[in-house]
Parts: C-alpha cells; structure tokens; sequence
C-alpha cells in the first residue's frame, strides 16, 4: 500500500510497509570459493543494514555462478578465466 508524502513542495510516493530485500549476485564461475562467497553474504547484509536500516534476518542474498563462456563484454565474449 502506497501513501504520499509532501515534503518541500515534492510529493513523494512512500510504501506503508517495510520490505524485504533481495540481491541476486550474478559472477563467472571462476573457482569462487566457499569463503568468498560467505564474505561476499556479510557484506552486501551488513552494507544493506547499514545504509538501509535493513534487518539482516530478513535479507536475502543469492549468487549465481554464471559459466565463463557464457559471459562477454565489449562485444566479446570471454574465452578463458581471469585469475
């Protein structure tokens, strides 16, 4: 449910419920380990909590690990890892 809010001469459109957040992490499968995928979870809950007073029970996160030829930039596709 919406409601809007005046502030300054602007109306605002501000959501009368708090919701949950998501982040989808989307990185190539590049032999990611199991430790940076949980610092990479702590940090995106901790910065959510931080600067959008986000509850952390309530914040979830996802990481996708996309395979490395199915990745490009540039116009060109990715061949080989990174590291």
């Amino acid at each position: 449910m919406h409601y809007q809010q005046i502030q300054n001469g602007i109306k605002y459109k501000l959501l009368k419920h708090k919701t949950m957040p998501y982040v989808n992490i989307r990185i190539t499968d590049e032999q990611v380990t199991k430790d940076e995928k949980r610092q990479l979870i702590e940090g995106v809950t901790q910065l959510l909590a931080e600067v959008l007073n986000k509850k952390p029970k309530t914040t979830y996160v996802v990481i996708d690990e996309i395979p490395i030829e199915n990745w490009g930039a540039n116009g060109k596709q990715y061949l080989g890892t990174k590291k």
